[in-house]
C-alpha cells in the first residue's frame, strides 16, 4: 500500500502503521488523516492480519494537529473531527483484532486519542502524553474527554484535561493508560514481539472479547452477561475451540486455525 504519510508494513500476519511525517513530529495534515483511514479501513477488512501496532516515526508519536496547515479543506473543526478524525477511530476501535499502540516520544492533543484509543499501549520510558489544549483556550477532542474519564475516573481525567502538563510513561502505566514500559531503543521490539504472542491466540475468542468489552462501556451488567452467554454459546465446539482443548490435553501449543 502506497500512502505518503503512512508507513505501511505486514509480517507474520502483524501489520504495522507508522505516522510518517517526522519533520513535523507527526502532526495531521489532511493528507495523514486521509491516508490513516484508509490504512486501518483495509487492516480491518483483511482477516489474515492478527493484529496491528500504531507507532510514529522518528522522535515523536503524533504531536496532533498541525497547526501551520493553512487549509486543511475543511469547513470548520467540527467537520474535520467528524469526517476526517473519527473514521480511523471507529477503525481502530470497532475493528475485530486487536491494536497496540507504541508511543515513542511524545502523543499529544488528538494523538494522544489515537494512543488511548488502541486497546493496548507500550510505551518507551521517555515518551508522554499530553493534552495542552487548555493552555490555549480549547478543550481535548478526539474522544480523549471518553478515552481518559473512561480509562481513569472523572476527578482525574479533568485534572489532566485542565492542567495541561505531560504525564510521563510510568505515570500513564501507574494509571492505566500504558499496560508496559520499555527502554527507549526496544520499544517496537518488544511490541512486535507482544503482537506475535496476541497473533497465536485463538482470533475469534480476541475478537468476541474485545467487541464485548468494548461495548460493555456503554452496557448494563445484565446486557453484558447476556452478550457474553450468546457468544459462548457460539464459541462453543468451533475448530479453535476443539483444538485449544485438545493442546491443553496433550500439553502442547494450540495451533489455532487462520
Amino acid at each position: 500500500m502506497d500512502l505518503g504519510t503512512i508507513k505501511y508494513e505486514v509480517k507474520d500476519k502483524i501489520a504495522v502503521l507508522s505516522f510518517n511525517r517526522p519533520e513535523k513530529r507527526n502532526a495531521f495534515n489532511r493528507q495523514m488523516i486521509e491516508d490513516l483511514e484508509v490504512a486501518t479501513q483495509r487492516i480491518r477488512q483483511d482477516e489474515s492480519i492478527r493484529c496491528l501496532i500504531l507507532t510514529g516515526l522518528g522522535l515523536g508519536f503524533c504531536a496532533g494537529a498541525d497547526l501551520s496547515e493553512k487549509d486543511s479543506g475543511w469547513i470548520d473543526t467540527e467537520e474535520a473531527l467528524i469526517k476526517g478524525y473519527l473514521p480511523s477511530l471507529r477503525n481502530i476501535i470497532e475493528m475485530p483484532k486487536p491494536v497496540i499502540s507504541a508511543v515513542n516520544g511524545g502523543a499529544a492533543g488528538v494523538g494522544s486519542a489515537f494512543a488511548m484509543a488502541c486497546d493496548l499501549t507500550i510505551m518507551a520510558e521517555d515518551a508522554y502524553i499530553l493534552q495542552a489544549f487548555s493552555n490555549i483556550g480549547l478543550i481535548p477532542d478526539g474522544g480523549a474527554n471518553w478515552l481518559l474519564t473512561q480509562s481513569i475516573g472523572y476527578k482525574l481525567a479533568y485534572q489532566i484535561a485542565i492542567e495541561g502538563e505531560r504525564i510521563t510513561a510510568r505515570r500513564c502505566l501507574e494509571l492505566g493508560l500504558a499496560n508496559k514500559v520499555v527502554s527507549s531503543n526496544l520499544l517496537m521490539e518488544e511490541a512486535i514481539k507482544w503482537g506475535e504472542a496476541l497473533s497465536q491466540k485463538a482470533p475469534n475468542a480476541l475478537s468476541s472479547t474485545k467487541r464485548i468489552m468494548r461495548e460493555s462501556l456503554d452496557n448494563s451488567y445484565l446486557e453484558t452477561y447476556a452478550a457474553e452467554a450468546k457468544e459462548q454459546n457460539i464459541l462453543i465446539g468451533t475448530p479453535d475451540n476443539l483444538e485449544g482443548i485438545q493442546a491443553f490435553i496433550e500439553k502442547r501449543k494450540p495451533i489455532f486455525s487462520d
